[in-house]
């Protein structure tokens, strides 16, 4: 579709002349002779780019533009003047226009100015769709009480420069509510910068936070800019901080006192604008108490602590969960949205979800890639529960188990069927849990890695299920220990 260009100048033989280069370039366009006229233009038609004299009868081009841009602030305005002045290109560029051009007017100027102001929107557009999509990629979906709380405070949160720590376990959002602070703080114009403190070696970690200079160490070709410097006048985000060795703390330590950074090797100290937001899945104040984390960061840190729920404590949000994390992958892998039985719902709702949101989420791809049939049943949940067990038929009898008792030896399962709901999430954990282990090779450490969950909750969860045989005596005592 071509683009339309709106002229409004008192000349006809400016209007006609412009008009008629225009539409030699393949251009829309419509010309009028006063700002009355091309305010009403505006308001009845769509157009991607504005020709405004500045010398019009009536209302002049500086209140014309002002009034195009009421209406559509995003409409690039090439200003015009045969009278041309330094405060006056100064005066229409402060109000928006895109471009100055003085009279007699240039063929070469005239086509470079516009290909410029159209190009110009069109990048503009399409960052705002892309911020559009990352801002939805990354919203907090949930209507419980403990969301609306955590929503009420990251938006009184956000307009200050108060330091930030959020807590909370592996895979509950702690990111999400990072970014959510810093689209609603006055520095969103700024960028947003994350560090994962857990992902980078030790040697690495000053680097990649304050810079390094060219020879400063092996391999250091060339000076580059840290974090700290990257993220000045926006916001620098540490995950896993409680990961952070204290030689790295003490110098963040001092970055935030003083609001200055020292680059690896260099001699001169930087100064940077930065709005520090922390998570961590660690108990700090344990840590503090082992001597693995300092103290005095952690009081400069701790200025706003937010806490963010797991998901089986915030159950009533699953259901809105599934359905987000399946219009997303549909749209994604180019699938039809599913909806889901009440019964695999209600499963979904029940389980604990020791990985989180994050563990929930991928199980809702694995369900929109695998599922077979539109609607998600409870059967498509067994099958899908983990990667390896779709080996296993659905006959197959259970994993080693506790004593089920007498309610449930009268009958808990038959043919498939469960006598409750909590019989059926055990038996899904119970299988899931096992998969996981045997995967891992038995390694208690790397299941609880691939689950997302601490080792010691993993361990409790296992011999709850009966996946681990009690032991009697000392040899039960070392290995509860």
């Amino acid at each position: 579709m071509r683009e339309r260009i709106l002229i409004v100048d008192d000349e006809a033989g400016v209007r006609a002349s412009l008009s008629g280069i225009l539409s030699d370039e393949g251009y829309r366009v419509d010309a009028v002779e006063t700002g009355e006229a091309g305010v009403k233009a505006v308001e009845s038609n769509r157009y991607e780019l504005a020709l405004l004299d500045v010398w019009l009868p009536g209302i002049d081009g500086i209140e014309t533009l002002t009034r195009i841009q009421a209406i559509d602030p995003d409409l690039p305005v090439v200003v015009i003047s045969g009278h041309g002045t330094v405060e006056t290109a100064v005066k229409a560029v402060r109000l928006g226009a895109a471009d100055f051009i003085e009279k007699p007017l240039s063929l070469e100027r005239i086509l470079l100015a516009v290909s410029n102001s159209l190009r110009r929107r069109k990048l503009e557009q399409e960052v705002r769709a892309l911020k559009a999509e990352v801002e939805h990629k990354h919203q907090i979906v949930g209507e419980s009480e403990a969301v609306k709380e955590l929503l009420r405070v990251i938006a009184q949160a956000a307009p200050s420069n108060g330091r930030v720590l959020i807590t909370g376990e592996n895979g509950t959002g702690k990111e999400l509510v990072a970014r959510g602070i810093h689209q609603q703080s006055l520095r969103s114009g700024g960028p947003f910068v994350e560090v994962n403190c857990a992902a980078i070696p030790e040697e690495l970690i000053e680097s990649e936070l304050f810079g390094h200079t060219k020879g400063s160490f092996t391999g250091a070709t060339a000076s580059r800019k840290g974090k700290f410097e990257i993220a000045d006048g926006g916001t620098l985000f540490l995950d896993e901080i409680g990961d952070m060795t204290l030689k790295t703390q003490a110098k963040v330590l001092r970055a935030l006192q003083e609001q200055k950074i020292e680059p690896v090797g260099g001699a001169a100290s930087v100064n940077v604008d930065v709005r520090v937001i922390a998570a961590t899945n660690k108990n700090l104040e344990d840590e503090i108490r082992k001597g693995t984390f300092r103290e005095d960061l952690y009081f400069r840190l701790n200025v706003i602590p937010i806490h963010v729920l797991p998901l089986r404590e915030r159950r009533s949000d699953i259901p809105l969960l599934v359905k987000h994390f399946s219009r997303e992958y549909a749209a994604e892998y180019g699938k039809h949205i599913k909806d889901y039985a009440s019964e695999a719902m209600e499963m979904l709702s029940a389980h604990d979800w020791p990985g989180n949101v994050r563990e929930l989420r991928n199980m809702v791809e694995r369900l929109v890639i695998m599922a077979k049939g539109d609607v998600v049943q409870v059967s498509d949940l067994g099958v899908l529960r983990s990667p390896l067990a779709a080996d296993q038929p659905a006959s197959a009898p259970p994993a080693p188990t506790r004593d089920p008792g007498p309610a449930a030896a009268g009958g808990a399962v038959l043919n498939g069927d469960f006598e409750s709901l909590a019989l059926a999430r055990e038996d899904f954990e119970r299988r899931y849990i096992a998969r996981k282990h045997e995967a891992c090779h038995g390694n208690m450490s790397r299941t609880a890695e691939a689950l997302g969950v601490e080792r010691s909750y993993l361990y409790k969860k296992m011999k709850a299920l009966g996946l681990i045989a009690p032991k009697r005596g000392a040899e039960s005592t070392e290995a509860d220990a």
